[in-house]
């Protein structure tokens, strides 16, 4: 009604009444746990959660497929970790949010500078994770490997690096982790995943179901990555498992 004064609010689905109630400032109205929320916007919370993961699994597939062969080359060119690690430290350190700005005008708003930024984010923690558990594997062992004659490239691909995968597995576990958590940033060029969500909750006057749904969706889905990846490493890695029990 033109002149009076209220709340103005810009709802994704009209109708929720609790929606309509947290506008109102009602607290009673407004509680932090609804299944009417999520029955209602099924849809949309299904589809955001669907892009989270599918968003992390991606980017933590593409830096593990950068950090593994620098990781192998700083091992086995030891005048290149210095460089190595301190350039991807540097990446590191860049906020978020300034990447993605850096990145859009070449990219575009999207699922593009989103994933490059985690990428990015997710390649010094595995890079470290290689040095270390290449680094870490007894000289005994490589002795062992040499008295065979393995060459350099021998022993790195089936004696270091198997023993290294542990240390890897662990990297890769944090990297997923870490993954999750950012892309709720991408919500600043228009593709966060449930970020979305919890941008729309506190953009609809703090509708607390939708914050808070979305954000336990993001911890249940950091935990199941968890998992996931801690069952591959076990799988790969039965001869630690074995050590472990002996």
């Amino acid at each position: 009604m033109p002149g009076s004064v209220g709340p103005v609010i810009s709802l994704e689905n009209p109708g929720t009444v609790a929606q309509v109630a947290a506008a109102a400032g009602d607290p009673a109205a407004n509680p932090w746990l609804s299944w009417d929320y999520v029955q209602r916007n099924w849809g949309d919370i299904s589809h955001a959660l669907e892009q989270h993961a599918g968003l992390t699994v991606q980017a933590v597939l593409i830096a593990c497929a950068i950090a593994l062969p620098l990781g192998m080359l700083a091992h086995l060119r030891p005048r290149l970790a210095a460089p190595i690690v301190g350039t991807s430290s540097v990446l590191y350190t860049i906020p978020s949010l300034a990447l993605f700005t850096v990145l859009v005008p070449w990219t575009g708003i999207g699922r593009t500078p989103v994933l490059i930024g985690l990428v990015v984010y997710a390649l010094l923690v595995l890079v470290r994770n290689v040095l270390v558990g290449l680094g870490g594997v007894d000289e005994s062992v490589r002795d062992a490997a040499r008295g065979l004659g393995y060459g350099r490239l021998r022993l790195l691909l089936t004696v270091e690096l198997p023993n290294a995968l542990p240390a890897i597995v662990a990297g890769v576990r944090l990297a997923t982790v870490t993954t999750v958590a950012l892309v709720t940033v991408g919500v600043v060029v228009g593709y966060g995943g449930l970020g979305q969500l919890m941008f729309r909750g506190f953009r609809n006057n703090k509708y607390h179901a939708e914050i808070l749904t979305a954000t336990l969706l993001c911890l249940a889905l950091a935990l199941v990555l968890d998992l996931v990846v801690w069952l591959i490493g076990r799988a790969v890695t039965p001869w630690a498992r074995r050590g472990r029990e002996a």
